[in-house]
This record gives C-alpha cells, sequence and structure tokens, in this order.
C-alpha cells in the first residue's frame, strides 16, 4: 500500500482516475488466496497393492474403488500459503513468504487451517480421502507403481525422496508431475488425509466413495517423503499419525 501512496503523492489526479487507483489497490492487495487445483474425472480402479508385490499387510488385499469426479490441488500447500491464512510459519525448513510445503503441522492443525481458508474464500476445501489420494496418484486409477511412472529408474526425476532431496525439502513442482499434471504426489513431504486408519480396512472398504472407517484413532498420511526410501513411494503405501502429531516430513494438499 506504501507503493499507491506514494504514486498518489507524486501524481495530480481528477477524482475517478482516484476512484479507480483506490479500488485497483484494494483489489491487488486483499485479493483472496489462490489455490491451483487439478479437475479429476471420477471412475473406477483397483486400490491397494497388486498381486506379486511384496508389501505391509495393512494395504492388501487390492480392491476396486469407484469415485465421483473431485478437484485436488496440483501442488502441496506451500509456506507462503499457510502463513497468509494462518499468520506464522510452523516449518521446520521454515522459509518466509516460500514455495517450499509447509511442514511440522498436525491433522488438526490442518483442519484449522482449512477452516479459516474457507472462510476467507467461500470455498469448501478439504482433504483428500485416501481413496481419492490414490486415484489422483495413479494418473486417474492407472495400474501405476509410482505417482506418473513404473520404471524404478526414473523415479529421482519424479519425486524427493531419501536419494536425492540432501536431507530437505523442496520447492513444489521441481520434479516431473504424473499424468494428470498433479506434482509432489510422492516424496517431498508425506500427506495427511481426511480418513481414519484402520489396517484392514480394505479387506471391507465400500466399492463407492469410500470415506475410511467411522472412527479411529490415527489418521491416514500418505505418498512419503524427503527422509524416505523408493518402497515408500509405492502409490499404494500406507502411513499413519496421531491427530496431534506433528513432524518435518509431513504436510498436506487440498481438495475439493
Amino acid at each position: 500500500m506504501r507503493y499507491v501512496v506514494e504514486i498518489m503523492e507524486n501524481v495530480k489526479f481528477g477524482f475517478f482516475p482516484l476512484i479507480f487507483l483506490l479500488f485497483f489497490s484494494f483489489d491487488v492487495f486483499c485479493m483472496p488466496l489462490q489455490i491451483e487445483m487439478v479437475e479429476v474425472k471420477g471412475g473406477c480402479f483397483q486400490m491397494g497393492e497388486p498381486k506379486g508385490e511384496s508389501s505391509d499387510k495393512d494395504e492388501k488385499p487390492e480392491h476396486r474403488v469407484c469415485l465421483i469426479d473431485f478437484a485436488i490441488g496440483k501442488y502441496e500447500v506451500t509456506q507462503s500459503q499457510w502463513e497468509d491464512i494462518m499468520g506464522f510459519n510452523p516449518s521446520s525448513f521454515a522459509k518466509s513468504g516460500s514455495k517450499y510445503p509447509v511442514e511440522n503441522v498436525s491433522w488438526k492443525d490442518v483442519q484449522v487451517f482449512i477452516l479459516k481458508l474457507n472462510q476467507k474464500t467461500g470455498k469448501n476445501y478439504r482433504l483428500p480421502t485416501e481413496a481419492e489420494w490414490e486415484y489422483a496418484a495413479r494418473s486417474g486409477g492407472k495400474n501405476e507403481k509410482y505417482a506418473g511412472i513404473s520404471d524404478r529408474k526414473q523415479l529421482r526425476k519424479y519425486a524427493w525422496f531419501n536419494e536425492n532431496s540432501g536431507h530437505k525439502t523442496h520447492i513444489v513442482g521441481t520434479r516431473k508431475p504424473n499424468g494428470l499434471g498433479i506434482y509432489d504426489l510422492i516424496g517431498n513431504v508425506s500427506e495427511w488425509l481426511s480418513d481414519w486408519y484402520e489396517e484392514d480396512f480394505f479387506s471391507k472398504s465400500p466399492v463407492n466413495n469410500p470415506l475410511g472407517p467411522p472412527n479411529g484413532q490415527k489418521r491416514v498420511i500418505r505418498g512419503g517423503s524427503w527422509s524416505y526410501p523408493a518402497g515408500w513411494m509405492r502409490v499404494w503405501s500406507r502411513d499413519y499419525g496421531l491427530p496431534d502429531h506433528r513432524n518435518n516430513n509431513v504436510g498436506f494438499r487440498l481438495a475439493e
């Protein structure tokens, strides 16, 4: 706003140009936070560990899931976006006003952020469900091992993980996107999801738009992070945490 005042002090304005400038400055400095979303066409896919893979038992069995259309964040929520809404930056790898992913936030912290964001924007942002996340990670339910590829040799081009991260987070969107144009679904930071975690949920999951168990003690985390080995980059790998848990390798992205 100081820049606008300096212009006004040095230029002679009539009434209408002055009103235009005031409205322009309000629009520039007060415009709502922009979140880039990717529209995902719903469909059916096989969720969980494919037959022949050797994984943890909570990733089994592979099962059919059908989803309606939804939208998901093109990028993980950044430190600057968090700071714009919450007024502070909790990240361990803090770079104020940056495009690095926010981390060191709990599931409960994220709910406060989403509430305030929705109040500010008039939107209905939320966390993705576990099924939505995996469907999006698989480039729309494709038979992919990693988000966008299945070739282990190409993984470094698509994800920041323990082999190439340098033990830290990186600016979002600096690895290759998956087939839907979504970045960092694997690696960089792991991501909180909306579902309660239950070890054997896949054995009893409903087919249509599953929301996870009705209750529980821990929330699902997906995607692996900068500190994880390649095995955790598989799109069916599951993790979890207590809702008040914070860690410098866990962040989130939004859905709508």
